[in-house]
């Protein structure tokens, strides 16, 4: 039994001060409030650890590196092909140990890994046919966060398109294959579970998208979803109906599918995702980085869409950042502020459910026993009302981070993963090397 005394905290019905927290293993015994100081001080604000419900690790190699001659969203994906070229399942495994851990010392605590690099250069197999989920799973046990491993599916290089030769390490050819494959791997950890998801309806058609529907057999399904007006167009032109109407047909939508982005989402496909019970994943930073455009929160939690975030490509790992982006950038679209009360943003940002750990994001008796602690007193935060730290903190004031009752940052520092900054600058040059 280990025992932690909050400053403050942010608990179910909000903030409250002075509060015990009582920890026995992986899970929250009891909390109580007003307490008197005992056990391990926890200076500042403890909250619930986020949630980062997409994630595509291998595009933090990407960042600082796709702004040059401006660009755009598809000489990106350029640029992403080639990193992905050049991955292999060890240096995958140290790549990702570095993400995860930058991730952790962010104050995530959960991450839902939309895998979709699932093979050798030019599609050949490994000898273990999972060898890149394996990595992942390494890499997240030894950085300390729980990851979902979403395996993807990943058929076509658009609307009745080819593969390319990039594209070719994605595919399992079938989905057949791509269901026993995926199904083949079960990993033993205690922090790791899997799902499934489908690329997007222009990388899978609508036949396999009934069997991705299928294979998720009760846990989360995730999707890429009209991210681009030309997806929206494409698919219209290719099906006569939206990306979410086409979801629909087929069975991918229910209260465990997570469209993620659902940045042009049309007012019928707002109404279509609310009555159906899925999710829309936010990825306010990549959204941003890429020029996607301000996807329509405020329209969507209105209708009654549940609501998460993730950092996506990682052009920005801060949690932080991804909170009060769901919040700002309502603002900018709408022309007026206040559009999410804190408590809503605290929601999204630690809906752990989203990603198949339903037990993780409440500071109550029965959660999981994962916390992280914010610096109230460092520049950006001196000053600010702990109710709304939220909005001024940023990840360097992450003090203090507990994943399932184990502390994995203390006072700043990882506790794993010696100069994480390091690992990522070594493996990001050596990739680009090679």
């Amino acid at each position: 039994m280990s025992v932690y005394w909050a400053e403050y905290a942010w608990l179910p019905p909000g903030l409250a001060e002075s509060v015990s927290i009582e920890v026995d293993g992986a899970l929250i015994r009891s909390v109580a409030v007003g307490t008197e100081r005992s056990g391990k001080i926890l200076a500042g604000l403890t909250i619930p650890g986020f949630a980062n419900a997409h994630s595509h690790a291998f595009h933090r190699v990407l960042r600082g590196r796709t702004h040059h001659d401006r660009g755009t969203f598809w000489t990106w994906r350029e640029r992403m092909y080639a990193v992905a070229a050049r991955l292999d399942p060890d240096s995958y495994y140290r790549l990702a140990r570095g993400v995860y851990a930058e991730m952790v010392l962010a104050g995530y605590t959960s991450v839902g890994e939309f895998h979709y690099l699932h093979h050798g250069p030019n599609g050949a197999r490994y000898d273990d046919p999972n060898a890149m989920s394996a990595a992942l799973a390494a890499a997240a046990a030894d950085a300390g966060i729980r990851l979902t491993l979403l395996d993807t599916c990943y058929l076509s290089g658009g609307f009745g398109w080819k593969l390319d030769e990039h594209q070719r390490r994605f595919s399992d050819g079938d989905v057949g294959t791509w269901a026993e494959r995926a199904a083949a791997f079960a990993p033993k950890a205690d922090l790791v579970r899997t799902g499934v998801a489908a690329h997007s309806v222009r990388a899978v058609p609508p036949a396999a998208l009934r069997v991705v529907a299928q294979q998720a057999a009760g846990r989360p399904v995730h999707v890429h979803l009209s991210e681009q007006p030309a997806e929206n167009r494409d698919c219209l032109a290719a099906h006569g109906r939206t990306p979410s109407a086409l979801l629909a047909e087929t069975g991918m939508l229910g209260p465990r599918t997570t469209a993620v982005h659902a940045t042009h989402v049309t007012d019928a496909d707002i109404r279509l995702l609310a009555g159906m019970r899925a999710g829309v994943c936010f990825c306010p930073t990549t959204e941003r980085d890429l020029g996607d455009g301000i996807g329509p929160g405020r329209a969507l939690a209105d209708a009654g869409v549940r609501l998460c975030l993730g950092s996506d490509s990682h052009a920005v790992v801060d949690a932080f950042e991804e909170w009060r982006a769901l919040e700002l950038n309502e603002r900018l679209a709408s022309g007026s502020r206040g559009r999410f009360e804190p408590a809503q943003l605290y929601s999204a940002a630690t809906d752990h459910g989203s990603i198949g750990w339903p037990e993780v994001g409440r500071i109550e008796a029965g959660a999981a026993a994962d916390l992280v602690t914010v610096d109230l007193d460092s520049v950006r935060t001196a000053g600010a009302d702990p109710a709304a730290a939220l909005y001024a903190a940023t990840a360097s004031d992450v003090r203090e981070v507990l994943v399932a009752g184990k502390a994995v940052v203390s006072e700043y520092r990882h506790m794993r993963l010696e100069s994480p900054e390091t690992v990522l600058r070594d493996e990001i040059a050596a990739l680009l090397r090679a």
